[in-house]
């Protein structure tokens, strides 16, 4: 076996252990033998609510989650230490929960769906004082059926389209999926401050649609958080160029039971590197399910296939990150497909909240439930199963990112 030392940095809620901010985890894996275990973790950078994180070469962004809000840019030193870029830059939004870099750096507002584009400095700096350009807002209206959920827009998520392979069309706009209005809209960065921007899928009424994830084929997979579904979304290129999406299919995220005094919400959904698998985290049963992808006749619409529901060795999963696997298989008969270079597992680490003060959560508050985490599983490719390898306590992990 040969393992390597893994970097990731983790992005938190406030606990009340006072130990706010983000965290960098060492990892020790072998992707081909599927197995690793965690180093420890120190508290990188004190930060207010850093609940989301995107790396870009050098640079770590961070959300700061309240409802001011903000974003702060830190320089990644050559030991993994963390300095500031600047000070934070207010959003003009509140409650951010979702940052994306794409030249600009988009972090999207879940208090009131404003979409906000900070421009960066050659070396990554967020530049909130360019007379010329300077922080751009994107304001949305609308509503949704689920009274106490969505009385207005929450973006929750933002995905520059040349993040995601077959579904980039070229034209540089980003995605934002709003859970408070049922929508999927295109935002275009280059737009002046409080445009507005065009809406191109629209789910059934009271969806909520959290995160999405990109196929091979140009097909987008949505999770809804208020209906724990998985949505597949087909392209449609209209004749004004710009790319719209149906929903064509709806899938039961999980089989697992909720827990008797709450529900099922799922939080992120991801695609492995060669697209055969689709994995999201439901909170509730706390769990991982993962679908196999089929590929539709002559290239068409693809279909999900629920293969298992694993607990993910905690509680409450919000958020996870796909290590990657095995290449070379033991033997044909053990390859996904009867491929003998297929991956035979995914390592993943979960981000498992646990006991976040933000969300009332009723089932945190059972005697034998663990105290927040992240977790490394070892998931099985040919049937979806996942094994707990090993896990850190961390106050309330949010986020999960590789370094």
């Amino acid at each position: 076996m040969t393992s390597a030392t893994r970097a990731l940095w983790i992005g938190t809620y406030p606990h009340l252990s006072g130990a706010e901010g983000v965290w960098r985890v060492e990892l020790d894996v072998d992707p081909a033998a599927g197995t690793g275990s965690f180093g420890g973790g120190t508290l990188a950078a004190a930060s207010g609510s850093p609940s989301f994180l995107a790396l870009d070469g050098d640079t770590l962004y961070a959300v700061g989650e309240t409802e001011a809000g903000s974003v702060s840019a830190f320089a990644v030193g050559p030991d993994g230490a963390l300095a500031p870029r600047g000070g934070p830059v207010a959003t003009g939004g509140s409650y951010p929960c979702h940052v994306a870099v794409s030249g600009d750096v988009l972090v999207a507002n879940y208090g009131d769906g404003v979409l906000t584009v900070v421009p960066t400095t050659d070396d990554g700096a967020l530049d909130a004082t360019a007379s010329d350009v300077g922080p751009r807002r994107q304001r949305p209206a609308g509503t949704g059926p689920v009274a106490d959920r969505q009385e207005g827009p929450h973006a929750h998520f933002v995905a520059p389209r040349e993040h995601h392979g077959a579904a980039d069309d070229g034209s540089g706009a980003g995605l934002v999926v709003d859970l408070g209005t049922d929508e999927l809209r295109r935002h275009d960065p280059a737009a002046p401050d409080g445009s507005t921007a065009r809406v191109v899928a629209t789910f059934p009424p009271g969806t909520g649609p959290r995160h999405l994830a990109a196929l091979p084929s140009g097909h987008l997979v949505v999770v809804g958080e208020l209906d724990p579904a998985l949505f597949l979304l087909s392209p449609v290129d209209g004749p004004d160029g710009v790319r719209t999406y149906d929903v064509v299919a709806r899938y039961d995220v999980t089989h697992a039971a909720a827990p008797a005094d709450g529900g099922n919400y799922p939080s992120h959904v991801a695609v492995t590197a060669d697209g055969t698998r689709v994995l999201a985290a439901v909170r509730g049963a706390d769990v991982l399910a993962v679908h196999a992808v089929e590929p539709g006749p002559d290239g068409g619409v693809p279909t999900l296939r629920h293969l298992a529901d694993s607990p993910v060795g905690g509680a409450w999963p919000r958020h996870f990150a796909i290590l990657g696997g095995a290449t070379g298989a033991e033997s044909a008969a053990e390859a996904d497909q009867g491929d003998a270079d297929a991956p035979l597992h995914d390592l993943v680490v979960v981000a498992n909240q646990n006991d976040d003060p933000l969300i009332e959560r009723p089932a945190v508050a059972r005697p034998d439930a663990p105290t927040s985490n992240v977790a490394l599983l070892r998931v099985r490719r040919s049937d979806g199963a996942a094994q707990v390898l090993d896990v850190l306590a961390l106050p309330a992990p949010a986020c999960v990112v590789e370094a």
